[in-house]
């Protein structure tokens, strides 16, 4: 009987060699992964909502039949039809940008003044640049009603001291009062009271952003450009137009886009101090009522829809034309 040798069994494929990945590659999938909340985030809180904005404002949706509102719904040019032609928009939308353009000047131009009169050494210092930013940091409940306070026509202190040291013959309501009249060197006109204080509300709360910015510009102006201009015998204001100024300007040109933004889009401060009455109703505000009194919801999206168009119009012309020049005189 013959033996038969055992069979072998077949070799086996070599391993697959592993992958090795290079250090940019291990890199970007670290970043990735630091990046990945914060995407879900902003995709889940920002993207998803202005999505569903849109959605909203081509379909004809109201708080009754909120449910039937879907991707596939029955998308329509109805809503905006309705803002557009609806009486009282191209108002609110001229309130606004006259509301905005003033707030945003003011905020600037005091922010600029506060940043001028606080960037020497004085005893004090600290505590007075810290006082300037209470306006800011307050809470917007407790600014406005101190506000309301001060002006009412009542018992408010700017009342009182008018009507005892200015001589008004009556008391003024600055918040309720559409039109007051103005005599100055014979002529009269009228001026938007209501609107006015509340433009001159907005630029004293938010000046002190403004004078964060500009201040800390200031301070980074080299010291030697200002002693060499004195020595030349160059007066204050020769030195802040022809030295500080330019200084300034890249920072002034962010602060006017940033605070037009967030001006365009105010809504709390008119709100609480007007309640959009006395011609001072923003396009904000309109779309709150639309939510609230109307409940015509594919309405509002429209008008806020509308609202977020114009800023990025903003947005676009700031990039192509001042964001390069800026950018240019930096370097």
């Amino acid at each position: 009987m013959v033996a038969t040798e055992p069979r072998q069994a077949p070799p086996e494929p070599p391993a697959r060699a592993r992958r090795v990945l290079t250090r940019r590659q291990r890199e970007n999938r670290a970043g990735l992964a630091y990046l990945s909340p914060t995407l879900i985030v902003v995709v889940v809180v920002v993207v998803l909502p202005v999505l569903w904005t849109v959605m909203l404002a081509f379909q004809r949706i109201r708080l009754i039949n909120l449910r039937r509102a879907g991707v596939f719904g029955d998308y329509t040019l109805a809503n905006l039809e309705l803002v557009l032609t609806s009486p009282g928009f191209w108002s609110s939308l001229w309130t606004t940008i006259v509301y905005t353009v003033g707030a945003t000047l003011g905020s600037i131009v005091i922010g600029l003044i506060a940043a001028l009169a606080l960037r020497g050494r004085f005893f004090g210092r600290t505590f007075v640049r810290a006082s300037v930013l209470l306006p800011y940091v307050a809470p917007v409940v407790a600014v406005t009603f101190v506000w309301e306070i001060l002006l009412s026509p009542q018992f408010g202190l700017a009342n009182n001291w008018g009507t005892r040291f200015l001589g008004w013959d009556q008391p003024i309501a600055f918040l309720s009062q559409r039109q007051y009249e103005v005599s100055l060197l014979g002529w009269h006109f009228d001026v938007p009271l209501a609107l006015l204080t509340v433009i001159v509300f907005e630029a004293w709360r938010y000046f002190p952003f403004a004078f964060l910015f500009l201040l800390a510009r200031l301070q980074a102006v080299p010291a030697e450009l200002e002693e060499a201009a004195r020595v030349d015998g160059a007066a204050p204001t020769q030195i802040f137009r022809h030295i500080l100024l330019p200084q300034l300007g890249p920072v002034i040109a962010l602060l006017t886009v940033l605070r037009f933004i967030m001006t365009f889009n105010k809504f709390d401060d008119v709100y609480l101090l007007t309640g959009g009455g006395a011609g001072t109703e923003v396009v904000s505000v309109r779309v709150y009522n639309f939510l609230t009194a109307r409940f015509d919801i594919g309405a509002a999206s429209a008008q806020a829809l509308i609202l977020a168009l114009g800023l990025v119009v903003l947005l676009v012309v700031y990039l192509r034309y001042l964001a390069p020049r800026v950018e240019g005189e930096e370097r």
